[in-house]
């Protein structure tokens, strides 16, 4: 005569709860994911004839965000990683704390770009990584508040930033998708009209940030 086991019976309920517990989880991270891969997926290996990119895509895969190296802070020496930007689109901008005409122009485009985003300027993000540690003119951050000012390792931002040739991280602007993966680079002495347009193209095809 065969008898039931009890614990097998009871080991056997727990492993299928938890097999159904990670496809749940899997279902789940699929769905977060789907909205910002389908949507490269349509922009740039679907593209309709004659759609040019302005700026230069970057494979994440080979420049991943080095947080710990990175050593990002507030001005104030506070750790501030670039993660707490998950869910937005960021435009970014780096150079030295001494900010000159360039560094302003840059500063002014990228306020002016969010502008011009309208209705879906909430969705974007302005970061200045600031590459050392002197004080910042307090005109600058009063002229430019709302623009995120963070203090970062130099070296590492080198290394992670990828650059013309010939050139340096402070030439470009960069953009970071809501995953917080980098994917694009704008030329030096960038036209805003065109970055607009970019910008507007990846806002409207992404459901995220």
């Amino acid at each position: 005569m065969q008898t039931n086991n009890p614990d097998a019976t009871q080991d056997s309920s727990n492993k299928q709860a938890q097999n159904t517990g990670r496809w749940k989880l899997l279902a789940v991270v699929a769905v977060c994911a789907f909205p910002i891969i389908a949507s490269y997926f349509t922009y740039y290996i679907i593209k309709p004839t004659g759609r040019n990119n302005y700026g230069a895509l970057i494979d994440p895969r080979l420049h991943p965000i080095p947080e710990a190296q990175l050593q990002v802070t507030e001005l104030d020496g506070k750790a501030s990683p670039l993660a707490q930007f998950k869910g937005k689109w960021v435009l970014l901008q780096t150079g030295p704390s001494d900010c000159q005409e360039a560094c302003k122009k840059q500063l002014f485009d990228m306020q002016q770009l969010r502008l011009m985003q309208g209705k879906e300027r909430e969705r974007l993000e302005r970061v200045w990584l600031v590459t050392d540690a002197q004080p910042l003119d307090t005109l600058v951050m009063r002229e430019f508040d709302g623009t995120s000012m963070l203090r970062v390792n130099s070296d590492a931002l080198k290394a992670w930033l990828p650059v013309e040739p010939g050139g340096k991280t402070s030439d470009h602007f960069y953009l970071i998708d809501p995953l917080g993966n980098l994917m694009m680079r704008f030329p030096k002495d960038a036209d805003p009209n065109k970055i607009k347009k970019d910008i507007a193209k990846l806002l409207k095809a992404s459901a995220i940030g």
